[in-house]
């Protein structure tokens, strides 16, 4: 679990470092940050994730859960009940990181994305409804979570998603093996160290010089920061990007090897 002083000590870090536009001097990830990271444009499909998140919070059903995460503790995994709109309060985070996703997919249009952990729904959403071409399989622990982000997709009228039932362990390899390449992937599921670099070691095999790989919650816990350390130092990897919520990986060619922290 997060400490408050971790929370401190890395939000403090994260904001001594952080940079705007005209301090990067990398022309791609100049590029990335002027045309997708700080592009202010408000996109209509904006409102219907909007839309999306009322749904949840106004739906006051109660769930039996199941979680095989960092919230399980010791324990393979914990169950318990909740309502639904408690869930999505718990689990949601700012609209700006679920627009930003929009602006990612809209921009670089990958064919075929991964997701660990559909949990609400949300980013799966926001990376379906920014290019309708591509295919989306997204991955949930948790049949009855991921039957109330199913009903979101219905409300929505969003056919571009596959929903990927039970632990990560057990489903992703036959994910994995539906497609040639992954052009994007992102992670949100078990936020633990060694299940993490698990999951991208497994990913890489997938990995092209056009992917991307995107992280939630890198500064979650130390153990988080840790597996965040270690991907950036993976020699596959050559430009990396700390937004503090999000950390993003490129395996671009012909580039020197650098890591940004950058405003958001």
């Amino acid at each position: 679990m997060r400490s408050l002083i971790q929370k401190i000590t890395s939000s403090i870090a994260y904001h001594l470092q952080k940079k705007g536009p005209h301090g990067i001097h990398s022309p791609f990830v100049f590029e990335f940050s002027t045309k997708v990271l700080h592009n202010r444009k408000d996109y209509p499909a904006y409102a219907v994730l909007e839309k999306a998140k009322k749904l949840m919070l106004s739906n006051r059903n109660q769930i039996e859960t199941v979680d095989f995460g960092a919230a399980a503790g010791s324990k393979q995994f914990a169950t318990y009940l909740i309502r639904v709109n408690k869930l999505a309060k718990n689990r949601m985070i700012s609209m700006k990181y679920y627009q930003l996703l929009y602006r990612i997919v809209a921009f670089y249009k990958p064919n075929n994305i991964l997701e660990f952990g559909t949990s609400t729904g949300m980013s799966a959403a926001s990376m379906a409804l920014a290019n309708p071409e591509s295919k989306i399989i997204t991955m949930e622990g948790c049949a009855s979570v991921a039957q109330v982000a199913q009903s979101v997709f219905n409300r929505l009228d969003i056919n571009n998603i596959s929903l990927s039932i039970g632990n990560f362990n057990h489903v992703l390899a036959a994910n994995l093996e539906q497609v040639n390449q992954l052009d994007l992937v992102f992670f949100d599921g078990n936020h633990r160290k060694e299940p993490t670099l698990d999951y991208f070691n497994h990913c890489l095999t997938k990995a092209g010089e056009n992917s991307i790989f995107i992280f939630d919650d890198i500064h979650w816990s130390a153990e988080m920061e840790e597996a965040w350390k270690s991907i950036c130092q993976n020699a596959a990897v050559t430009l990396s990007i700390d937004l503090y919520q999000y950390g993003i990986v490129f395996f671009r060619n012909g580039v020197e090897k650098q890591h940004f922290v950058l405003s958001i």
